[in-house]
């Protein structure tokens, strides 16, 4: 499950928790990662993950995601992953929450 794979590797790289679902008492900052799409075409698999990244500022939650983009892009260092490249990064606070969030968008093609 690229979800598990990806939530492993960010868990070991970030010093921020990262969630698969939203916590019940979320900490101030955390990283929470979603399956938005798959294929698999002649046995190559592909999906597309968002990881949204909460701080306790505009400034932290864009830090956050900017690092969390750094190892992400480098995530090829897992044997399960081909190649990992950045869709689109932006701003998107929680509008219901009033919570500070950036999220990124990433293209992965795993095994």
């Amino acid at each position: 499950m690229i979800e598990k794979i990806i939530l492993d590797y960010l868990k070991a790289k970030m010093t921020e928790p990262a969630y698969m679902e939203e916590p019940k008492d979320p900490p101030a900052e955390y990283m929470r990662i979603e399956l938005q799409g798959a294929s698999v075409v002649d046995h190559v698999k592909s999906a597309v993950i968002t990881v949204q990244s909460y701080g306790s500022s505009m400034y932290r939650a864009a830090q956050i995601s900017h690092q969390m983009v750094e190892h992400m892009l480098s995530s090829v260092e897992c044997k399960e992953i081909a190649k990992c490249s950045l869709n689109s990064e932006y701003c998107f606070t929680d509008t219901e929450t009033h919570r500070y969030r950036y999220q990124a968008v990433f293209d992965i093609v795993y095994f």
